[in-house]
C-alpha cells in the first residue's frame, strides 16, 4: 500500500463531522486508501479461505459423507482445534425445463402457484420503450424506488 496521509485505522476514530472537515485532497486521498486496504484484505480473505479448504476441507467432506450426507455441517478436530464445515447446498433451476413444466400444469387445470414460486418482472429498458398505452397497463404494478447512490470525487484537470 501507499504511504497515508490518513490510516483507515484513524478514518475508523474520526466522526463524518472530522471527515466532511477534511481538506478535499486528504479527503479524496483517504477514499482511494480505504479502497486499497479493502482490495488487500478481500485478496487476503481469499487466501486464508484458499488455506483452510487446503487444510481441513478433505477431511471434514469425509466426515459429512460417513454421516450419510453429501451437505449439511460435520465436525472435526485437529489437536485442540475444534472446526465446524458447513457446506450448502445450492440449487439451481433450469428456467426453459420449469416453463415447459408449467405450461402443462395450466393445461392440465392445476394452479401453477401450488408447485412453482413464480416472480414476474419487466426489464426497465423493455418498459421505457413501450407506447404509452401499454406502460399505462402495467403503471399500478411498478414501483420505483431509490438505489445506493454513487459519488465519485476528482479534482479538475487529474485523474481519479
Amino acid at each position: 500500500m501507499k504511504d497515508l496521509t490518513h490510516y483507515p485505522a484513524d478514518l475508523a476514530s474520526m466522526t463524518v463531522a472530522q471527515m466532511v472537515s477534511l481538506p478535499i485532497r486528504d479527503f479524496m486521498e483517504s477514499e482511494g486508501h480505504v479502497d486499497e486496504a479493502i482490495a488487500y484484505l478481500k485478496q487476503l480473505r481469499t487466501k486464508l479461505d484458499a488455506a483452510k479448504a487446503q487444510r481441513f476441507g478433505e477431511q471434514a467432506r469425509v466426515a459429512l459423507r460417513e454421516t450419510g450426507r453429501d451437505f449439511g455441517t460435520a465436525h472435526i478436530s485437529d489437536g485442540p482445534l475444534h472446526v465446524k464445515f458447513e457446506l450448502p447446498k445450492k440449487v439451481n433451476w433450469n428456467q426453459t425445463i420449469l416453463k415447459e413444466i408449467a405450461e402443462r400444469i395450466v393445461a392440465s387445470g392445476d394452479k401453477v402457484e401450488d408447485y412453482i414460486d413464480i416472480k414476474l418482472s419487466v426489464s426497465e429498458t423493455r418498459y421505457t420503450s413501450w407506447p404509452t398505452a401499454l406502460q399505462q397497463q402495467f403503471a399500478a404494478a411498478r414501483t420505483v424506488d431509490e438505489g445506493k447512490p454513487t459519488i465519485s470525487l476528482t479534482i479538475d484537470g487529474e485523474a481519479a
